[in-house]
């Protein structure tokens, strides 16, 4: 039947089908504030839990625990294989081509405490009723404590002299005895008690690094202080056959003031067991038991309430040095009050 506008209801189906074929083009209804919100949560009309139904939940879950399941195990692969390029004793790169190069550092004992890491004073007050010099004994007892233990059984430590250097994997003892002696023991406080501290000096470990001693006096470069060299040509005069036998197998040390007033400040310097470490305790190759072997450098008589800035080095062919960079070398300063 024709309307007064000349369509029939025939016209309308077409119409109606139209509408339902494009409906999912329309934008749906966004509810504003909490009610869009508890839609987003749960929505009852699709059953989508957070914009998801179950089964697309299901599908994403078991993509990205398959997807970090493989990313994992390609990541311990690549871990297991880069451990097998390593040793847990030898360090993969030495020397010239590791890090820390083949020119070894000086270190000092007592060092400042942790909240001064960058400080290298070393402050007290002397004396038995007014001292404060409990932190930096107690610092050297706590590095020295190895040295006064009985040898590990488990290793192989021998008994060495310049005669008897040690065999294949075997390491030499030092000789505590030797090394604390004088106002440099614990019983004496390593000086700190009479203000005639006693600071250890070593040489940093680096893993395979042989010293090149110089054979005698002569041997010995233009920088190397007067007091060193004469001490080595006293040797080669007048010293005994035990004496002797050092030249040309020590690494020898010297401490001197920065300054003219700290050279006459520091005053008498003495140490113990001799300006030097023998070369039988090299190398190092984190032989188990191994300690490092040192040298005490006793301050007889530094004037007190001044500070008084040292630098001490370490002496062999093959070590260098660089104030800038503190190479063959350390740095530190004594104030006694």
């Amino acid at each position: 039947m024709a309307g007064g506008d000349g369509k029939t209801s025939n016209d309308t189906k077409p119409q109606a089908a139209q509408q339902a074929q494009f409906q999912f083009a329309q934008k749906p209804e966004e509810k504003p504030g909490w009610e869009g919100f508890k839609q987003f949560l749960w929505n009852s009309e699709t059953s989508e839990f957070l914009g998801r139904t179950g089964c697309s939940w299901l599908k994403i879950g078991v993509f990205y625990i398959i997807y970090y399941a493989l990313l994992t195990g390609f990541f311990m692969a690549m871990l297991v294989v880069f451990y097998q390029t390593l040793d847990d004793e030898v360090p993969k790169w030495t020397n010239v081509d590791g890090i820390i190069g083949d020119n070894p550092g000086v270190g000092f004992r007592p060092r400042p405490p942790e909240e001064y890491i960058d400080s290298t004073l070393i402050n007290f007050r002397h004396g038995t009723s007014v001292g404060n010099f409990d932190g930096w004994v107690k610092d050297l007892d706590n590095f020295l404590e190895n040295y006064h233990k009985t040898s590990d059984k488990s290793a192989d430590i021998v008994d060495c002299d310049f005669d008897r250097p040690p065999g294949e994997g075997q390491i030499c003892q030092v000789k505590s005895k030797e090394l604390m002696q004088g106002n440099c023991t614990k019983e004496n406080k390593y000086g700190f008690k009479d203000g005639t501290p006693c600071v250890l000096l070593k040489l940093n470990r680096i893993y395979g690094w042989l010293p090149k001693p110089f054979k005698n006096s002569s041997d010995m470069p233009a920088n190397v202080p007067s007091s060193l060299v004469k001490y080595v040509k006293e040797i080669e005069t007048s010293g005994s056959s035990v004496e002797k036998a050092k030249l040309g197998h020590v690494i020898w040390f010297s401490c001197e003031g920065e300054n003219p007033a700290d050279i006459e400040n520091m005053g008498k310097i003495t140490y113990y067991p001799y300006p030097g470490v023998a070369d039988y305790y090299f190398p190092y190759k984190n032989q188990r038991g191994y300690l490092s072997p040192a040298v005490f450098v006793n301050f007889e008589n530094p004037k007190k309430g001044v500070l008084i800035s040292i630098e001490c080095k370490a002496w062999a062919k093959n070590i260098k040095h660089s104030s800038m960079d503190r190479m063959g070398s350390v740095h530190f300063e004594i104030m006694i009050d």
